[in-house]
């Protein structure tokens, strides 16, 4: 039998009691109702906003004259690959079971997750799944069946004493410098309720730095032996420490890399599990079941790594990047002209961004001419009559206060947009050097910082240009 509850006064303003009604509050519970309030945050969809949110606030205020809960994170609505509400009408909508099942959890909530910021609607495209699971979890997946394979072979457990971080090769030195950094950044977007940017972060340390450039050029470490003169030069293992594999591990070079590929693998997977919990523990167990380095069970069971200030070198990553973009600006160029990377190329001009530019280029030269099959870099410092530019107005650019350009020229934009197209190598090169730039329009006079600026630099006959921001690369060709 059902009878109506009298003292009910409205069921969005009744749930709206819960951080007391869950304890029971004030009659018992004192003391953990105070552990858990205020909350420190709240999630509901944007369409609920106005209901619960309000009343969580409406009643905690009468009861404790305080506020309810500290953060709110408000989701979006999921969307079609077009932009239109999924709906069994119009045939767009997606089984989640389905897609579950097909393409696992994690899959779809990194997906999910770094596709768009919370509060936006999102496409949901079932093909972005498949790039997901691909460029991210294969990566990842390759870059440890890598380790493990090589790992197995050498017997390599990490039961060697640490190799200290000033002995270790410089590229180790530089990824063990990123990670720290990308620990420090993936720590902070997920305190401030940024799971979209902690993604995003972690994404690209995997690709473009841990896979596509560090195991890339360590690859051969990891088979690396040395020469033993006293059997005719037969090649055989080095050790590194007397607590060594006998006759498998390498020398200090190789178990360095060994330690580092482990660490940058073992962070991954603590900062992945909030958003992949499943290939998170997968991984993170995979590799402490073997070496023991942490007495937890679970991934979920361990602390979130913490940041070694002393790794981080921030001049390092600098010239390191560096490398990887000049690298990657030169093979574009190549592709572009179906040049060969086994085909050798007599030189490149690189234009001179800042006083540090050439020694920071020097540290990482012969890094960069051997990964892309050139003889010679030659530094210019002015660029007027060897590099060629021209601007455009980057309307989606925003200042510090949010407001992108377009919105800040307002009815004069086409003016300025023209004006801006009308600079010439000079000028630009002076915005470039200055960061800054002063276009009147009548009686206003808009300050307009490099942001604001769309560079680009056009090829010169018998060489290709490219540019990634305010670096260049001229390839002779």
């Amino acid at each position: 039998k059902m009878t109506r509850e009298l003292d009910l006064i409205d069921v969005w303003f009744d749930s709206g009691a819960m951080p007391f009604a869950q304890w029971h509050y004030p009659m018992e519970n004192q003391e953990k109702w105070k552990m858990s309030y205020p909350a420190d945050y709240i999630s509901e969809g944007v369409d609920q906003t106005r209901g619960w949110f309000y009343t969580l606030h409406a009643i905690s205020v009468m009861v404790e004259d305080s506020i309810a809960f500290k953060n709110v994170v408000s989701t979006g609505l999921v969307l079609d690959k077009n932009g239109q509400k999924m709906s069994k009408r119009l045939g767009n909508a997606t089984d989640p079971f389905e897609t579950i099942d097909k393409h696992g959890a994690d899959v779809t909530r990194w997906y999910m997750t770094s596709n768009s910021q919370p509060w936006d609607n999102l496409k949901f495209d079932i093909d972005g799944l498949t790039e997901v699971r691909n460029k991210f979890f294969g990566t990842l997946y390759n870059t440890y069946n890598f380790f493990a394979m090589y790992a197995n072979v050498d017997g390599f457990s990490y039961k060697e004493n640490n190799i200290p971080l000033e002995e270790r090769p410089e590229i180790d030195r530089w990824i063990l410098s990123k990670l720290n950094s990308l620990i420090k950044e993936v720590n902070a977007q997920y305190a401030d309720y940024e799971p979209t940017n902690a993604a995003r972060l972690i994404e690209k340390f995997v690709d473009a730095e841990l896979s596509n450039w560090y195991v890339r050029q360590s690859r051969r470490r990891f088979w690396k032996t040395s020469p033993n003169p006293s059997k005719g030069g037969e090649h055989v293992a080095e050790h590194a420490t007397d607590s060594s594999p006998s006759g498998r591990l390498g020398g200090v070079d190789k178990l360095s890399a060994y330690q580092t590929l482990y660490t940058c693998m073992e962070a991954i997977s603590k900062m992945m599990s909030p958003i992949a919990p499943f290939f998170g523990d997968w991984l993170y167990r995979n590799l402490n079941n073997i070496t023991k380095q942490e007495k937890h069970e679970s991934v979920h069971l361990a602390s979130f790594p913490r940041v070694s200030h002393e790794a981080i070198n921030l001049e390092l990553e600098q010239r390191m990047d560096y490398a990887q973009r000049i690298s990657s600006l030169i093979l574009s160029l190549r592709k572009a002209q179906s040049l060969r990377v086994r085909q050798p190329l007599m030189k490149v001009m690189l234009p001179v961004v800042d006083e540090r530019f050439i020694t920071q280029i020097e540290g990482v030269k012969d890094l960069i001419l051997a990964e892309t099959n050139i003889k010679h870099i030659e530094f210019i410092t002015d660029t007027s009559n060897v590099v060629k530019k021209r601007a455009k107005a980057n309307f989606k650019a925003k200042d510090e206060a949010g407001q992108t350009l377009g919105a800040r020229l307002g009815k004069d934009m086409k003016t300025v947009a023209a004006a801006i197209e009308a600079l010439v190598n000079e000028d630009i090169i002076t915005i470039e050097k200055s960061n800054s730039y002063s276009i009147v329009v009548g009686e206003k006079t808009y300050n307009l910082t490099a942001t604001d600026f769309d560079i680009i630099s056009e090829d010169i006959p018998g060489w290709l240009v490219a540019n990634d921001g305010a670096l260049i690369v001229a390839l002779d060709i």
